[in-house]
């Protein structure tokens, strides 16, 4: 790293880079977006001029191979994540990758093999875990004060209708749990305290193999239950919240802006505690800058990926869905 600074590269003009990237990159001293790649380099080259970024390659491999680049954000459809994970980390290149980590568990494993012992910091991109309010439910969850935890509830909708996108394609590892579950398999996880069984799962499907809902039923390892709710194309309204359960109180992420609120029953009394309103990304960026700067370790690890995967690809084998593979 030059100066104490992460010289960001991108692969792909995704939408979601400006907001996860670029613009708090801004205003992060420890980062800087130096290039982007993109498979159309008119496209690219728009791209960058719009986002003043330095340097445009005119492909993958071009940005991965540039000496000026640190690391490498990934945010290419789902079934290609792991082929760029794996080039990124076979360069030394950092790797801050989009979720889901991988097109499926078996894949997840194989890039944590490649990536112990690489010096890589490699992260997976959910942006909820880095906001203080989820390390804050993290803290009360471990403290007690809700008792023995019962049941954890998470809900993730919206509307996302670009059905000749990617989200759409089973090729390309497209799914309402890839996209939206993917967070809400990492919330019930971390919140119910196991890599939880999938009891049941049913899913609303659009074609044959691509689910636009998904509904499941999980039993963690401490015999308590979950369920989670995610949906990318149906008349139900956009929505997320969390919901967890113990049997001395009860605590809920509000579905308006959700990591700024959330509220607490139990035996102390009732209670909100509030956040700053300052993006997810950001505190996400700036997590990823210090792991790579400064060796701090990161929430979303490889190993965390492969537990959330294997999640993933119970949920489809139990809606009688494919897992996803790889490109």
């Amino acid at each position: 790293m030059a100066d104490g600074l992460v010289r960001i590269g991108v692969l792909g003009a995704a939408g979601v880079t400006p907001t996860a990237v670029i613009k708090p990159a801004r205003d992060n001293a420890e980062v800087e977006v130096v290039a982007v790649a993109a498979r159309d380099v008119v496209r690219a080259r728009a791209f960058a001029a719009k986002h003043g970024i330095a340097r445009v390659h005119d492909s993958y491999e071009a940005l991965i191979a540039d000496t000026g680049v640190d690391a490498v954000y990934i945010p290419l459809p789902n079934a290609l994540h792991g082929k760029w994970v794996r080039a990124a980390i076979e360069a030394g290149k950092h790797v801050l990758v989009e979720k889901p980590f991988a097109a499926n568990a078996a894949e997840a494993r194989e890039i944590g093999d490649l990536a112990a012992g690489s010096g890589c910091v490699v992260m997976e991109a959910l942006h909820h875990r880095y906001h203080p309010a989820s390390v804050r439910i993290e803290q009360i969850l471990a403290s007690g004060e809700l008792g023995t935890i019962q049941r954890v509830e998470a809900v993730n909708c919206y509307w996302l209708r670009d059905f000749s996108g990617s989200r759409y394609s089973y090729p390309l590892g497209g799914g309402a749990t890839m996209d939206l579950g993917s967070y809400i398999v990492d919330t019930v996880r971390i919140y119910g305290g196991s890599t939880p069984e999938v009891v049941s799962a049913q899913a609303k499907t659009r074609g044959p193999q691509i689910d636009r809902v998904m509904t499941a039923e999980l039993r963690f390892a401490g015999g308590h239950t979950g369920r989670l709710h995610c949906s990318m194309w149906s008349a139900e309204p956009p929505r997320y919240s969390t919901k967890v359960v113990g049997d001395r109180g009860e605590l809920r992420l509000h579905p308006l802006q959700p990591f700024q609120r959330f509220s607490i029953r139990s035996a102390d009394g009732k209670r909100d505690e509030r956040f700053p309103l300052r993006a997810t990304y950001a505190y996400q960026l700036d997590a990823f800058a210090a792991a790579v700067l400064r060796g701090e370790p990161v929430r979303t690890s490889v190993a965390e990926a492969v537990e959330n995967m294997t999640v993933i690809d119970a949920i489809y084998r139990a809606a009688g869905l494919p897992v996803r593979k790889p490109a």
